[in-house]
């Protein structure tokens, strides 16, 4: 069987309706990103599910907490989940962002694997913390499902690293909706995307809403 990875967004916040960078805030889920954490949980319970790791961060931790009590499992949580820090930008729009920090801004968009948000962290720092995770979960668990709940920028890093992707394209190559799941199979050749950014778990009314 092997090792299936599932990676999923935390549900739905004030900040990704409004597209806001939220980054290190700690925003609790809105009654609707609620039932999203727990959509997923009645879709996907039925896996043989060995592990629950999670951001520490509350968006997180609310998402993945219905799957772990009903499978009967603790939730890991691990500092290298948490959504990349986007320094003062925190908290902040982008029209503002290019209003104050408009060349630390071009720099990140140009390339953003070595160019940070003002005081905050590259795309690269992101991938050496949150790989480190992975890294753990590869050699402690060979066989059955792990879930692996974080953020959106952290998600699309992983997925970039564990492809061969240019970090630097994150944004360009991948997005990941809020509450939805990515599927990655670790074969003899290595990680093989299975699908991505799904979110057929949710009921229609849920699927329609923003999800940035």
């Amino acid at each position: 069987m092997g090792l299936h990875l599932y990676l999923l967004r935390h549900g739905e916040t004030t900040f990704s309706q409004t597209g806001g960078y939220c980054g290190h805030l700690d925003p609790e889920l809105t009654s609707e990103g609620q039932k999203m954490a727990v959509e997923f949980a009645q879709a996907y319970q039925h896996l043989p599910w060995q592990a629950i790791f999670a951001s520490p961060m509350r968006r997180a931790v609310a998402t993945a907490e219905p799957l772990a009590k009903a499978v009967g499992l603790s939730l890991q949580l691990r500092d290298g989940l948490k959504e990349g820090y986007y320094g003062v930008w925190e908290g902040q729009t982008p029209e503002w962002v290019k209003e104050h920090h408009l060349e630390d801004y071009i720099r990140w968009m140009t390339e953003p694997a070595w160019n940070s948000p003002t005081g905050g962290e590259t795309a690269v720092q992101i991938a050496t913390r949150a790989m480190a995770v992975i890294a753990e979960i590869e050699a402690n668990y060979t066989e059955g499902s792990v879930l692996v709940v974080s953020h959106k920028a952290t998600l699309r890093i992983i997925l970039c690293s564990l492809l061969g992707i240019d970090l630097g394209r994150y944004r360009d190559r991948i997005n990941i909706l809020v509450a939805s799941v990515s599927l990655v199979r670790f074969t003899q050749y290595g990680p093989l995307l299975e699908f991505m950014g799904d979110r057929n778990h949710l009921n229609p009314e849920l699927r329609s809403r923003p999800g940035t």
